[in-house]
């Protein structure tokens, strides 16, 4: 489980730098600027999200075989990689988030969780709890890596998004997920 958990934290926060569920954080506390509904709203919504993604991977662990599963893992984890070198941006839809009847705390989960869909983390989940066959370990350690990102740009806002090194973490972060695919494919796992 530690591998997992470890492993699960450490890509997914820097996967998540510059990311568009990141950009949503920010546009979020600029909005409404209570950082802790927010927060705990991101929380609710990744957990949510990645249990999800970490129930699929664990399912597609059990179903393939594998031989199958060690190329689609190297892939996959290739794909991420390269990915993550495309900088994100958040469209205007999800950057429009207007005061509703939800309040702070359910506006931020339903827009978190709906950006997060299809988003290169949650990719991540699905693959990482294939891979690990630790669901627990995986979305412990996925959801954890995205408080660990999303938390200071809420804490900070625009100040702290300007300051970070975007480019070099997107490179540590795909050069991280190259080695998880070569791994894959040299010794049929990490």
């Amino acid at each position: 489980m530690e591998q997992a958990f470890l492993i699960s934290t450490g890509a997914v926060a820097l996967a998540e730098i510059g990311d568009k569920t990141q950009l949503l954080s920010l546009v979020l506390a600029a909005r409404y600027r209570k950082p802790v509904p927010i927060m705990l709203g991101v929380l609710v919504a990744t957990l949510a999200n990645h249990a999800c993604a970490g129930a699929i991977g664990a399912w597609l662990g059990a179903l393939i075989t594998p031989g199958i599963m060690r190329w689609a893992l190297g892939v996959s984890f290739v794909v991420m990689g390269l990915w993550i070198l495309v900088p994100d941006k958040l469209d205007p839809d999800e950057a429009n988030v207007s005061r509703s009847h939800l309040g702070v705390f359910g506006t931020t989960i339903v827009t978190f969780f709906l950006a997060e869909m299809g988003d290169k983390t949650q990719i991540a989940t699905v693959a990482l709890a294939a891979r690990f066959h630790d669901f627990f370990g995986v979305v412990a350690g996925t959801t954890l890596g995205m408080m660990l990102a999303n938390v200071p740009a809420i804490l900070l806002g625009e100040r702290f998004a300007h300051k970070l090194p975007t480019k070099a973490v997107h490179a540590l972060a795909a050069v991280l997920f190259v080695v998880l695919g070569a791994l894959a494919f040299i010794r049929g796992g990490v």
